[in-house]
């Protein structure tokens, strides 16, 4: 049994890294801050705007206090622009794929824990399940890539006037959520490394070749 269980070591530790990649991507997925929009204080839309994939929260100062208003949006808006609608969904795959994961790595590991080691079976889960992170880690990969290239191009966004927001801010930057995607990713890519490192324990691959050879001689 003790044989079993190490080789899957850097798989145990592969699980524990995809759900940590898994739950970062998720999050950040929620966050607001992936563009930063800095408002001209010079104009009726003075302040500091938050952009996330889902929403965008503006915070404008006065002398006495801070007031903050959120607005929410989904990929059936069509002001928005192509680069957020794809990432939308890009963020949505990736949530789903690292699910999927995590569900054949348990699966994978279950068949260790019970000796279950045929090819077909616990090879191929850990196989898929690398597979689903790294495809996961590509996703959140490409939508960090054109957010970057977004907001380096200055590009703008033709908000409703209920947003009281302009097409384009006197500047911008990436927002922090852009580090926790990058770790989001990186840890998901690693996580499908361990999974597809993942080889049989040589003496449950030589065993039934062994048995056939005795058979035949006996008969």
């Amino acid at each position: 049994m003790p044989l079993l269980i190490n080789s899957a070591n850097c798989q145990m530790v592969g699980f524990a890294v995809a759900t940590i990649g898994w739950i970062l991507g998720t999050t950040a997925m929620g966050f607001v801050e992936w563009r930063v929009w800095y408002l001209d204080n010079a104009s009726q839309f003075s302040g500091l705007a938050c952009m996330g994939m889902w929403r965008v929260c503006v915070f404008r100062h006065t002398n006495i206090t801070t007031a903050t208003s959120c607005h929410s949006y989904s990929y059936h808006d069509t002001y928005l622009p192509l680069d957020i609608r794809v990432s939308q969904n890009l963020l949505l795959m990736a949530s789903i794929l690292g699910l999927l994961g995590k569900a054949s790595v348990t699966f994978a590991l279950k068949n260790v824990s019970m000796r279950i080691l045929e090819k077909n079976t616990t090879y191929k889960a850990f196989v898929i399940s690398g597979i689903l992170n790294i495809a996961a880690g590509i996703c959140i990969s490409v939508a960090l890539i054109w957010n970057y290239h977004s907001v380096m191009t200055e590009e703008g966004i033709v908000f409703p006037p209920s947003f009281n927001l302009p097409f384009k801010p006197h500047a911008q930057q990436i927002g922090n959520t852009v580090i926790v995607a990058c770790l989001a990713a990186f840890v998901l890519f690693l996580s499908g490394w361990f999974f597809l490192s993942y080889k049989l324990p040589l003496d449950s691959q030589v065993h039934p070749e062994i048995s056939g050879n005795v058979d035949s001689c006996l008969h």
